[in-house]
């Protein structure tokens, strides 16, 4: 994930040598209302990937002043998104899950929306599997019970992983790909099925959203 479409260029000489690695082109809501002014790079860059992350909004205390302004961005990318089909999408939701949801809505064919740790409620859950959205799963997020609820209600065949890293820890130390498995065994536990089983439906849930 990129947090600014100026970070691309980096990003993709960080993992140009890793095959299996695809970077995503990304404004993140959280700086929306600073580098709104990189939207034409943003722009200008679709065409160099299949995916857009992170992208979104957050209504959190810090950033709901911001509302507007990430609204304009991000509404703006969904439409290039539009334009230009195929596309996988990371999307924040945080504090905002509604006002996400609305504005997939009104974009119907931007892609393949992925909901990063997803926060809303149940009701919310539906209406996001009704317009086709995935769900991308780290461990921190089903730590919570009222989590656990709402992602009992979400389909198998909807659920992916997420490291989220640097952002959560593991041990004590920054989560990365490494901790995947542990998110996986979290998964199956609340799944009540073995973990060569979860693995294979991850795994095949995957392959799905890469073969879009």
């Amino acid at each position: 994930m990129t947090t600014t479409p100026k970070a691309w260029r980096g990003t993709c000489r960080i993992v140009s040598k890793c095959p299996r690695i695809k970077p995503a082109l990304g404004l993140h809501p959280q700086l929306a209302h600073s580098r709104k002014n990189e939207l034409p790079l943003f722009e200008a860059l679709m065409d160099e990937t299949k995916y857009i992350g992170e992208v979104g909004l957050d209504g959190s205390k810090e950033f709901k002043d911001h509302l507007p302004e990430q609204e304009i961005v991000f509404s703006r990318i969904l439409e290039l998104c539009e334009q230009s089909e195929g596309k996988v999408l990371s999307v924040h939701s945080r504090g905002a899950t509604q006002k996400v949801l609305d504005l997939i809505e009104q974009h119907p064919y931007c892609g393949h929306v992925v909901l990063h740790w997803f926060t809303g409620s149940k009701k919310d859950a539906k209406r996001a599997i009704d317009l086709g959205c995935w769900f991308s799963v780290n461990a921190a997020m089903l730590q919570s019970q009222r989590a656990k609820s709402v992602f009992e209600t979400i389909p198998k065949d909807h659920i992916v992983t997420e490291s989220d890293g640097p952002f959560i820890l593991d041990k004590d130390k920054p989560s990365s790909p490494l901790s995947i498995g542990n998110t996986v065994q979290l998964i199956a536990d609340i799944w009540q099925t073995n973990l060569p089983t979860t693995d294979s439906i991850i795994i095949e849930n995957l392959n799905a959203i890469l073969d879009i």
